[in-house]
This record gives C-alpha cells, structure tokens and sequence, in this order.
C-alpha cells in the first residue's frame, strides 16, 4: 500500500483480498484464480505474481536444465570408467572424491567456485550477464556446477552400482562369449538396462533443484524465482511465496511424470497398455 494509514488504500486491499470472508470461501477463490493463471499481486511491488514468474522463470529454468546436463556429462563416463576397475585402487579412490562432493554444501561449494574460477583466475564471470545468449550461458557455468557437481556424484555412484551388477548377467557373458569388446558390451548392452535407478533419482533431484536454486541464486546474483521466492519470504509477501511454491510443485510432479515415460523407452516391458 502507498499509505497503509489511508482509508482508501485500506478500503481498496479489502475489496481485493476480502479478509472478513471465511476462510474456506477465500480459499476457493484463490484455487480458481490460480487455475486460470492468476496468482494476485505482490504485496510489495504491487506487480502480478503471475507477470513476475513468466520473467524470471525461464532463467532459473535454464540453470536447472544447465546443471543436469553437467551433472550426467560428468557422472555417466565417470561411472563407467569406476564400474570398468570395480573395487580398485582407483575405484576406491573415485569413492573418495564422490562421497566429498555428496557431501560439501551447495553454498559452501559455490563460494569456493565462486573465488577460484571468478575472481582469482577471471575464467568465468562473478556475477549474472544475460546481456546475450552466450554471456547468459557462460554467466550461468558456475551457478550449473555448484548445483551439478554433487548429483553427479550421486548419480555416480548408482550407475556405477548397477553398472557393476549388470555386468554379471548371464547375457553379458554371452556377449563376452561371442568375442564382443569391453567397450562394446559396456556401452550397447550394460548401459541402457542400468540406467533406471539414475533416472529415478534424477526426476527427483530435478524438483529439489529449485531448493538449491534459491541458495546459489542469492550467491551469484542470477534473478530467478529461487531469489525471488527468497525476498518475498523476507518481505512477507505470502501471494508471492504461494505463487512460487505453486509454479515449483506443478513442475515436481511434470518431471516425474518424464521419469515414467522414460521407462517405458528404456524397457519396453514397463510400457503401459
């Protein structure tokens, strides 16, 4: 409000917000608001919620997107290369490294990214530029691996697991049997059935990656909905935070269905009548 004092800036928020009416009653009314894509206004800016979200979603998107791409670029060859040595000096060594990057904070992880990569050797930038497509992308490397690093640990360590399992069915005997190469049965036979753990996880991790997001959005400046849930939940904003919260449950559940979908292409046996 401009005043809060004023009586027709008090008048004009209980027409908008009908605070004498019961709670169920608002309640509905919220539920068929947002379902047409109205989320109301924020309190503080006084901007649509819905305006707000459509602008700043797709970048916090874009370094979702990022961030799982690193995330199985790294932990896809990286499992392969552990499964291939199971239970060496080297595989044991991998576990090491894995377990410490599971393990260190995201925003931990970013400060030490942040210092090295931005502003001690000047590699990437240290702050968010999407004055265009390639400065956005660049400006959004770090952002990507302080989120990717850790579940490509994870999804490391289940491939590799289920790699390792994989690799004493009968039909990968067969295969060796008939003089296929290593490379040959690791890549065209014992991938593809041992990917549906990391899939799994995956779909999960791709909803709680928006967790993540609000923390290493604060650290790098990058204008997503993660920052943005983060000032309205400082400011009391609580049509901005529903808002937020909505948008990210909605994309939960998307990614998870994905993840169904995905089985059916990976196993014909799991598709659906």
């Amino acid at each position: 409000l401009a005043d809060p004092d004023s009586a027709a800036d008090v008048e004009e928020a209980r027409e908008e917000w009908h605070p004498d009416d019961p709670l169920p009653v608002r309640y509905v009314r919220w539920v068929g608001d947002m379902i047409t894509g109205d989320f109301g206004r924020s309190f503080a800016s006084r901007l649509d919620v819905s305006t707000v979200l459509a602008q700043r979603l797709p970048k916090t998107l874009l370094l979702m997107i990022e961030a799982q791409v690193l995330a199985l670029l790294i932990a896809v060859p990286w499992a392969v290369w552990s499964a291939s040595r199971a239970y060496s000096r080297v595989d044991k060594a991998s576990t090491a490294i894995s377990f410490g990057f599971i393990a260190i904070p995201n925003f931990a992880l970013g400060v030490i990214l942040l210092y090295l990569f931005a502003l001690r050797w000047q590699i990437f930038p240290s702050r968010y530029d999407d004055s265009s497509w390639w400065a956005e992308l660049k400006s959004l490397t770090l952002p990507a691996f302080t989120l990717g690093l850790g579940l490509a640990a994870a999804y490391q360590r289940l491939l590799r697991t289920d790699l390792i399992t994989t690799l004493q069915d009968d039909f990968v005997h067969m295969a060796k049997a008939k003089g296929m190469t290593d490379r040959h049965i690791m890549y065209r036979h014992a991938l593809r059935p041992s990917l549906f753990s990391v899939i799994t996880v995956f779909g999960v991790n791709t909803g709680a990656l928006s967790g993540g997001a609000l923390v290493v959005e604060q650290i790098f400046g990058i204008p997503g909905i993660g920052r943005y849930f983060v000032q309205g939940a400082l400011n009391r904003d609580y049509t901005l935070v529903m808002g937020t919260v909505i948008i990210v449950a909605v994309f939960v559940v998307l990614f998870n269905l994905l993840v169904d979908l995905a089985y059916a292409a990976l196993d014909p046996r799991v598709r659906y009548d």
